[in-house]
């Protein structure tokens, strides 16, 4: 599964996803708003994102990433829209036989997330806001 959502990331779903018999370990990642950056009390994030090109590059994410390691299978969900401090904007889970292929997958599927898909942070707190991400 590889989709933008406008609702709350379930990580539980994304594990059924990605169970496999063959499957010894499932790495997950919930990336969620920090309230605090640098200086700055964060209010709350605003994602925004090309909903169907920000789904065809996560998907070519994946696709990558099965190249590159032995993994069963990959499940990616970003959240856009306002979210609060502590909420979770993005959801990875990875299955994979061992658990040490499952961990760089899911690292370097969020790290090309960042690289490539467009999705757009905006970070508010109390007297301001910047767009984040491009920098």
């Amino acid at each position: 599964m590889y989709k933008i959502i406008d609702d709350e990331v379930k990580i539980d779903t994304l594990i059924k996803e990605v169970a496999d018999e063959a499957a010894g370990a499932i790495v997950t990642f919930l990336g969620v708003t920090r309230g605090i950056e640098g200086d700055k009390r964060v209010s709350y994030l605003d994602y925004d994102a090309y909903k169907e090109m920000a789904e065809d590059k996560l998907k070519e994410i994946g696709e990558e990433t099965k190249k590159k390691f032995d993994i069963c299978h990959i499940s990616v969900v970003h959240r856009v829209g306002k979210l609060g401090v502590g909420e979770a904007s993005v959801g990875i889970a990875v299955s994979s036989p061992h658990r040490a292929e499952g961990f760089e997958a899911c690292k370097y599927i969020m790290d090309r997330i960042k690289e490539i898909a467009p999705i757009w942070k905006k970070e508010v707190w109390n007297g301001g806001e910047k767009w984040k991400g491009k920098e």
